[in-house]
This record gives structure tokens, C-alpha cells and sequence, in this order.
């Protein structure tokens, strides 16, 4: 039976093999610290985090996740540890995104559970605030016995002042390490899908829509967050977060302001004027015994791009939680196999001659046994999202298609910004049979980092830096071609910076077909002029819209979505241009202009600092399949495969030339 504790309350432990799971609804960090029987903690080495996720006996999430599993073996603290605490930090206190205080989210839940999973003791932490940091609970030792205690200890100050009430000298600059590995685990993070239904319901068709942050949501953990004032005709929302908006009139109702404009809405506030969203397909009646057919577009939403779009990311969702289930459950399986054979070796009559041999047998027997279930799980729901995928796969339309979808050879130019891009795809090693689609999100929350620098692909093959730049070229091309082909004609614009024109073979694609706004710019001269005008056009949308004027931007002004392609970085480039490229990778994207870098990390750390917020403001992908993505929930390690064209395809030839004659259409 499940102990739910209130503050101060303590329970006795009867394992010494735990895990503590977090469930915050927002993206928290997780740490755990050591301490003596004062509660002090003695040094750096006494916390694991998420810059360093184990400890002797201790393991946590390498990442901020709204959810967590943190293990704990008791049996592996040194006899001067007499506490372990579990803390809690919103990412926003670091200077992060999201919230910055407890009070604006919900109460974080924390549960103690045995290897097994049955829960031992659990605590909703309640009543904070202004706390950006909190003590969740402590295990702790008394007479020779292990108990846990709720405890609910806020902190305004963030993890340096907790760290500091614990009495860690240094806990300042840990503080800064901590929000330093978490900065750098966004950089890598998948982004979040949005919720589902719930964990069992694979149908997905009876859920809501999700809200938009600008509806009252709860923005997940890389999602975009509110899309800032249109300016030059774009919208100020994308697909999805349009909904019913608010009428004015009835009990309870908001006053119009006075400076929003427009006419009042009259109509009844019981009446529902617009039209429900409608059913998704249906699937044929499967056989007796026999699970349900898979449906393209068989999630909610209000367009079959947007259940595509849900039913992608659902099957992300499901994928990453049974896969995490059978890690668990091997990890059970092992560790229960591990207890039985130390419990045999410590009985001196079972440790030769034929009894100890059959204890082994038998613990090796439980634990094939144990694997072999698991496995069987496993492969029956990685069955179904197979056949899922079969189906929704070539129902996706162009932006979430691979480039050998049969949908881009009858590719027309869009009139209206799609939902999200692929990227590429991801997969596990336990399930190599299906790929996820990678969708991202538009227009564009963060700027992209296309790594040059020398790999070892998992594949095995050799690639040398010569191939990786070429590769990370054509992957940088892939991705502009499908951000000129997703945007209607004339909103979206792609310059080239090419210092030394190395890059001239994998850019022409790009420069033959005339989509490029100009010839890529070369030297140090056409560095500054790019990049220049960029900044400018950044600081102008930013003056107008704090003005609350966008349409008082020159005559002539380009309002088209912007995209800044940096080949072969740091080369051609001086302090004041790395400066500006930093600039635009903060500043730019909410007034529309993007950054995709192509670099190699290591030929870029000679900037040192200077370099390092810029990196860790863009996504970073590779051009070869390299399992370094990282998702929101249980930080699997997945592996990214870029989207290359086929050797031998016409296909973006075909797209980009389709894209540059509706362009001069526009222009003309």
C-alpha cells in the first residue's frame, strides 16, 4: 500500500534498491545530493546532476524533463552518507526558457517505488511560489534503517541558494555547471510533441485539441511559445493554434481593451457558431483477437495535416515509452539476478558442488525468462507501429515527407505555411525495424547547427573531413530546398554566406535554379555586408513591433521569412561578425530570420566562450546517422538520420525550380 505523505512526514524503507520518479508537468532539473548525518554536503563529488549523472550509488537525468526516474541504491553509500535529497529546479532560474517560479505551475508529484515498480511512498508538493528550487524529500538513515521524508523546502534563490543552506562551499559556480549541462542538453533535445490522450489509447480520437501557449497552454519543453505580432501579411499564428476566440458579453467575461481594435463580438456566449473539427477515418472492423487495422489521420485535430502531425508524434510518444519499459524491465531482470546469486555466493554450502551450480542455473533461468517477456512486449507494440507507419508514411503530405515520397513529384507550390518540417528521421537500437518522422515545428523557433567536424558514423564506414564537409553541405541545401518548397511564393528567403566558395558544387542546386535572394557572398567584405543588412532588418521589425507599429517598416521592405546559410565557419569571420551571428541566433527568429550554421565544432573552439552561447542556441544535426538526439521524457539516446536526396534523383532540381518560377511570378 502506497504511503502518501504530507510535509514532514517520513516512512521506513524496506529496500535499498529504489527509484524516485518526478512528474512536474513543466521541464524541471533533477539532482541528488549526498549528505552526513548534519545534512551537509561535502563537496562537488557528493552531487549528481545533470553535468554529472552518476554518483556511487546514484543516477539522474542527463536533461530538464517534465518527467524523471532518478535510481537509488542504498546498499552503495559509504558509511559517512546519511542523507540523500532529492532537488528540484525550473530550467528558467538558469536563464532558461519557461517558467521562472514553482507558483506558476503545477505541483510537482514525487513517488518512491521498488525496483518492481510498486510504489512505497509518494508526495505532491504543494504551497510554493515564488521558489524557482526545491527539496522534494530525503532518504535518510536512522538506527542502522533507511526512511523517507517529505519535505517540500522552496528556495527563491534557485539551486545556488539551496546549494548554499546545504552547506556546499562551492555551491555557486555547481549551480552554474548545472544550468551549463542543461543549456547544453537543449541543444540536442527532439521537441516535445504535444500530449496525448492518454498512455493506453492508441485510437487518439477522442481527445481535445491541444492548446497553443497563446490559448492558455502549457508550451512543452522546445515547443514554440507565443508567436510575436504580424507584420507584413504573416500570421500571427500557425496551424493549431487558431481556436474559438473569447466573446465579450455574459457573466464573467473580459472588458475589451481600448487599445486592440476591431469590432465587439455581440453573439450569445452559449452559442457555438463553429463548425466541430471533422471525425477521422475509420478503420476497417478487424478480426477476432486481432488488434485494429492502423489509420492515416486517425488523431484528433482540425485538418488531416494536423492529426498527421499528432499521429507522428504519438507514435514518437509510444515508441519512446515501450522501449523504456523494456530497458526497465531488463534492468529488473538483471539486478533481481545479480541479489540472487549474491544471496547464493554469501551461503558458504551453495558455493561449490552441484546445489550452488543449480542456484545459478536457476537465477540464469528467471532472468532469460524475465528478458524473453519483456522482449515479447517489446516486439508486438514495435509490430504495430510498423504497420502504422506503413500506412501513414505515404500519406504524409510534401513537408513531412522523405524526399523519395511519391507526394513531392506532385509537388505545387503551397499558399499556406504548413504545421512543421522534416528534418530526418530517428530510430532506437532496440527498434531498427521503423523510423519516426523528426518534425519541427514552424516557422522556425531555433536556429540549426549542421556538423561539419570529423565522425565515426554508427554504420561503421569511414569518413574523413573532406566527405563530412560535402555531406554536411548537401544535408544544409536538403534542409533550405524543403524550407523554400513549404512556404507559399515570396515569403521565405535564403542567403549564402561562403567565404572561401568551398561550398559552390554542393550550393548548386540553390544557385542554378535562381532561389537564392543573391550569389552566396565570399570574403571578408561580403561577410560584413550579409550579415550587416541582417542585423539592420532585425533591429527594424524589433523597433516596430515594440512601437506597435509594424506596418511602419521602409518601402520596399522584404517581410518574407529569412534564412542565413554560414558555410565553413569560423573561416572569414572576426570577433565583431561572430558577435552579430550571436545576435541573430538570439534576436532573430521571433522577427523572422534564422541561422543555420555549417561548422565544425572543433575548428570553431578557438572563439572559446565567445562561441559557446551560440552553440548552444541552435540545433544541432549531423550529416551521417549519429545517435546524439536526446527526448523529453526518458532521455533516450536517439539515433538522427539526416534527409539526403537519392543518388541519382531529380527531385530537387524539379521542387526548386518549380519554387523559383512561382517566385519570379511574385516578383513580376
Amino acid at each position: 500500500m502506497t504511503a502518501e505523505l504530507v510535509r514532514g512526514q517520513n516512512h521506513p524503507l524496506s529496500q535499498s534498491r529504489l527509484e524516485i520518479r518526478v512528474s512536474a508537468g513543466t521541464p524541471v532539473v533533477a539532482v541528488a545530493a549526498l549528505g552526513d548525518e548534519n545534512g551537509r554536503i561535502h563537496g562537488v563529488e557528493w552531487v549528481a546532476h545533470p553535468g554529472a549523472p552518476t554518483q556511487p550509488g546514484l543516477e539522474v537525468s542527463r536533461q530538464a524533463a517534465a518527467d524523471h526516474r532518478l535510481a537509488v541504491d542504498l546498499d552503495a553509500m559509504t558509511d559517512a552518507v546519511h542523507r540523500v535529497g532529492v532537488l528540484l529546479a525550473l530550467p528558467a532560474a538558469g536563464g532558461g526558457p519557461g517558467p521562472a517560479r514553482f507558483g506558476a505551475v503545477a505541483a510537482p508529484f514525487v513517488a518512491v517505488t521498488g525496483l518492481d515498480g510498486d510504489e512505497v511512498a509518494s508526495y505532491t508538493i504543494t504551497g510554493l511560489e515564488a521558489e524557482s528550487a526545491v527539496v522534494a524529500l530525503e532518504v535518510y538513515r536512522r538506527q542502522g534503517a533507511w526512511k523517507v521524508r517529505a519535505v517540500g523546502q522552496g528556495y527563491t534563490g534557485g539551486l545556488a541558494e539551496l546549494l548554499t543552506d546545504q552547506g556546499l562551499p562551492e555551491a555557486v559556480s555547481l549551480a552554474g555547471t548545472i544550468n551549463e549541462a542543461v543549456a547544453r542538453g537543449l541543444a540536442r533535445s527532439v521537441q516535445a510533441p504535444p500530449s496525448r490522450p492518454s498512455d493506453g489509447d492508441r485510437s487518439r480520437q477522442t481527445a481535445a485539441p491541444a492548446l497553443g501557449p497563446d490559448q492558455g497552454g502549457i508550451a512543452p519543453q522546445g515547443a514554440p511559445g507565443p508567436v510575436p505580432p504580424a507584420y507584413g501579411g504573416q500570421p500571427s499564428g500557425g496551424p493549431g493554434q487558431s481556436g474559438p476566440q473569447p466573446s465579450y458579453g455574459g457573466s464573467g467575461a473580459a472588458e475589451p481593451s481600448a487599445t486592440t481594435g476591431g469590432p465587439i463580438n455581440y453573439s450569445h456566449p452559449g452559442r457555438q457558431n463553429s463548425a466541430p473539427p471533422p471525425p477521422p477515418p475509420t478503420a476497417p472492423p478487424a478480426q477476432p483477437g486481432q488488434p485494429a487495422q492502423p489509420v492515416a489521420g486517425d488523431a484528433t485535430g482540425w485538418s488531416m495535416e494536423e492529426r498527421l502531425y499528432n499521429q507522428v508524434w504519438g507514435m514518437f510518444e509510444d515508441l519512446a515509452r515501450t522501449t523504456a519499459a523494456y530497458r526497465s524491465a531488463v534492468d529488473f531482470a538483471e539486478s533481481r539476478m545479480d541479489k540472487e546469486l549474491e544471496q547464493a555466493l554469501s551461503d558458504p554450502r551453495s558455493r561449490i558442488g552441484g546445489r550452488g551450480d543449480a542456484v545459478r542455473e536457476a537465477a540464469r533461468a528467471r532472468h532469460a525468462h524475465l528478458v524473453d517477456q519483456a522482449r515479447e512486449v517489446l516486439d508486438r507494440d514495435i509490430s504495430q507501429l510498423v504497420a502504422e507507419a506503413d500506412v501513414v508514411e505515404p500519406a504524409l503530405p510534401p513537408a513531412f515527407a522523405r524526399w523519395d515520397n511519391p507526394a513531392w513529384h506532385a509537388y505545387r507550390v503551397p499558399m499556406e505555411i504548413p504545421m512543421a518540417l522534416r528534418l530526418g528521421d530517428l530510430r532506437l537500437p532496440e527498434a531498427d525495424r521503423i523510423r519516426i518522422p523528426m518534425l519541427l515545428r514552424l516557422p522556425l523557433e531555433r536556429g540549426l547547427w549542421i556538423d561539419s567536424g570529423r565522425a565515426d558514423p554508427i554504420d561503421g564506414s569511414f569518413t574523413d573531413s573532406h566527405d563530412m564537409r560535402r555531406l554536411a553541405m548537401d544535408t544544409a541545401v536538403a534542409h533550405a530546398a524543403r524550407l523554400l518548397a513549404v512556404y507559399p511564393a515570396g515569403e521565405f528567403t535564403v542567403h549564402v554566406i561562403d567565404p572561401a566558395g568551398s561550398g559552390t558544387q554542393p550550393l548548386s542546386p540553390l544557385t542554378r535554379t535562381g532561389v537564392l535572394a543573391a550569389p552566396p557572398a565570399q570574403g571578408a567584405a561580403g561577410v560584413t555586408d550579409v550579415l550587416s543588412r541582417l542585423t539592420q532588418r532585425v533591429d527594424l521589425v524589433q523597433m516596430a513591433l515594440r512601437g506597435g507599429a509594424p506596418d511602419a517598416l521602409p518601402p520596399g521592405f522584404d517581410t518574407s521569412q529569412q534564412l542565413l546559410i554560414v558555410n565553413d565557419f569560423p573561416h572569414g569571420f572576426d570577433d565583431r561578425a561572430v558577435n552579430q551571428l550571436r545576435y541573430l541566433a538570439d534576436e532573430g527568429p521571433p522577427v523572422g530570420v534564422h541561422l543555420m550554421m555549417v561548422a565544425d565544432r572543433e575548428e570553431s573552439s578557438a572563439y572559446g566562450p565567445l562561441l559557446d552561447p551560440l552553440w548552444r542556441s541552435l540545433l544541432r544535426l549531423t550529416p551521417v546517422p549519429d545517435s546524439h538526439l536526446a527526448d523529453p521524457w526518458v532521455g533516450h539516446a536517439w539515433t538522427y538520420e539526416p534527409p539526403l536526396v537519392p543518388a541519382g534523383s531529380q527531385v530537387l532540381h524539379q521542387v526548386l525550380t518549380q519554387v523559383a518560377a512561382a517566385r519570379r511570378a511574385w516578383n513580376g
